[in-house]
């Protein structure tokens, strides 16, 4: 079960955070006991993504972690602010509130794609509420224009509305022209971010907004953030996911407490395509920093 509680934000923006409890016990977890000093986590999806994306992983630590998986501005059930309010400072600023007004610090930040990039800016601007980060599958190189202007198309491409849940899971798992091969559950992750409407199924978010959103980190490189960063730190990439494995050991290199480790078999949602090896590959720096 999750229990929603509302944050307060960066310029007034209300986020949905939601708080995960009573784990089933026969899945295991990093070895410590629950209780209300549990070690706190706070789990950050990535452009598009929504909370409960991280629903298997987060009912996995709870009740022996306290785990949180937040809506971030613009996404899930979120305020939706205009464009402009779409910037890298306020992302991280909400990631912050979060923490301390729900009294996670020191927290453990796991994030996906650009929820990772907001974790380690997050760790790199306050330590002191940080005690460690798992980065899902981000890149701290510059993307460019050509990477901007291909979402854009991509978004443009999109058949909205969608007749049903079916066509959704369909397109996106099986019709996508901008996807090399099938995957199913790449259908079912953004059939999660569909909402009904008097025409048919669409995105809960504005894909305009979105576009906002990954303008204001796309065209920089983020290493020199990356470099402040003095917590332990994990890479997590899928071997096929959008990290290369040259760059991901390079983010290992600089980072002063960096951990590499793959999730076979997977591709840049790794964590929700295969949660028993996501699991497997994060669990024993889990247990390490955690423990601490």
């Amino acid at each position: 079960m999750a229990r929603r509680i509302d944050v307060t934000g960066a310029g007034g923006v209300r986020l949905a955070a939601w708080e995960f409890a009573d784990p089933p016990k026969s899945r295991g977890g990093p070895d410590t006991e629950a209780g209300s000093g549990a070690p706190g986590v706070l789990l950050l999806h990535g452009l598009m993504g929504r909370a409960s994306h991280w629903a298997p992983t987060a009912r996995w630590l709870a009740g022996r972690h306290r785990a949180v998986a937040l809506d971030q501005r613009g996404h899930g059930q979120s305020d939706k602010p205009p464009p402009a309010a779409y910037t890298r400072e306020a992302y991280v600023e909400d990631a912050e509130a979060a923490v301390e007004q729900l009294g996670l610090a020191p927290v453990l930040l796991v994030g996906h794609a650009m929820g990772a990039l907001t974790a380690w800016q997050l760790a790199a601007k306050r330590p002191d509420l940080v005690r460690g980060v798992i980065i899902c599958d981000m890149r701290a190189s510059a993307l460019g224009a050509a990477s901007q202007r291909e979402w854009t198309d991509w978004f443009r491409s999109w058949p909205v509305p969608f007749a049903s849940l079916a066509d959704v899971r369909k397109w996106f798992g099986e019709d996508d022209p901008w996807v090399e091969r099938p995957n199913p559950a790449r259908g079912a992750f953004y059939a999660e971010v569909m909402q009904e409407s008097e025409d048919g199924w669409r995105p809960v978010f504005d894909p305009e907004q979105m576009l906002s959103s990954r303008e204001t980190w796309v065209y920089d490189a983020h290493w020199e953030e990356l470099t402040q960063v003095r917590c332990p730190t994990l890479v997590v990439r899928g071997l096929d996911g959008e990290l290369g494995r040259a760059e991901a050991q390079e983010m290992v290199r600089v980072l002063p407490q960096g951990v590499y480790a793959e999730v076979p078999d997977a591709g840049h949602l790794a964590h929700y395509d295969h949660p028993e090896s996501w699991r497997a590959a994060v669990a024993p720096f889990l247990d390490r920093v955690l423990a601490d």
